[in-house]
C-alpha cells in the first residue's frame, strides 16, 4: 500500500539523503503499525486456543510455543522482505555476467543486495521475538528496541550512497543483526529461566 503512494514520486531525482530518509522513515512507521496490528490479531487468536483448550482439558500455549509463533513470524516479516527487495534484481540477473554499481565497485551488485537482504532477515525475525515479548509483558524498553533498530538499520542503507560507503555500510548493518540477535538471546533467556522456577499450578 505504501509503495503505491510513494509511487507517484519515484524515481526520486534529489541527490540530497533526506528525501530517502523520509521514505524509510514512512515505511518503517507503517511496518511497525503493521507489527502492532499483528500482535493483536494474534493474541485474539492466543485467548482463543488458550479458551479451546480449557473446554477440553488440555494444557494452554506453553512460552516457548508463543516464542516459536513469533519467531515464525518475524521468518515470514524477513523473508517477505527479501522477496520484495531482490524481486525487482531477478531480471537483470539472468544475465550472462555480474553488474558493479560506482559507489561500490569492489563487490559484485547481487551479492551486495543479498547480504543486505540476510541481514534484514536476521533482524526483523528476531524482533519479533522481542516485540512480542514486550507487547506480552508490557516492556517498553522491548517495544522501543523493535522499531528503533529498524529505523538505525534503515537508516543505516543510506550510508550505501557514499562512494565507497558499503564497506561501512554492511559490517554496520550486521552489527545491528547481531545486537538484535543478542538482546533477543538474553530476553529468551530470561523468560526461560524464570518460567523453569515458577511454581506449577
Amino acid at each position: 500500500m505504501l509503495s503505491g503512494l510513494w509511487r507517484a514520486f519515484l524515481p526520486l531525482k534529489s541527490s540530497a539523503w533526506w528525501p530517502y530518509s523520509l521514505l524509510i522513515f514512512t515505511s518503517v512507521l507503517f511496518q511497525e503499525a503493521l507489527r502492532i496490528l499483528f500482535w493483536k490479531v494474534y493474541k485474539k487468536l492466543e485467548d482463543t486456543l488458550d479458551a479451546f483448550a480449557d473446554r477440553v482439558s488440555k494444557p494452554r500455549l506453553y512460552l516457548t510455543d508463543k516464542m516459536q509463533i513469533a519467531l515464525a513470524g518475524g521468518l515470514g516479516h524477513g523473508v517477505a522482505h527479501a522477496v520484495f527487495f531482490c524481486l525487482s534484481l531477478l531480471t537483470p540477473a539472468f544475465g550472462p555476467g555480474t553488474f558493479f554499481v560506482d559507489r561500490c565497485s569492489k563487490i559484485p551488485f547481487f551479492l551486495l543486495s543479498a547480504i543486505i537482504a540476510l541481514a534484514f532477515v536476521t533482524i526483523h525475525t528476531f524482533s519479533m521475538v522481542i516485540a512480542f515479548n514486550g507487547y506480552a509483558e508490557g516492556n517498553k524498553v522491548d517495544q522501543i528496541f523493535v522499531p528503533l533498530v529498524h529505523l538505525v538499520a534503515g537508516m543505516v542503507t543510506l550510508v550505501n550512497f557514499a562512494s565507497g560507503g558499503c564497506i561501512i555500510g554492511i559490517p554496520l548493518l550486521y552489527f545491528i543483526a547481531v545486537l538484535t540477535l543478542l538482546h533477543c538471546g538474553k530476553m529468551v533467556w530470561r523468560r526461560l529461566t524464570e518460567n523453569r522456577h515458577r511454581p506449577a499450578m
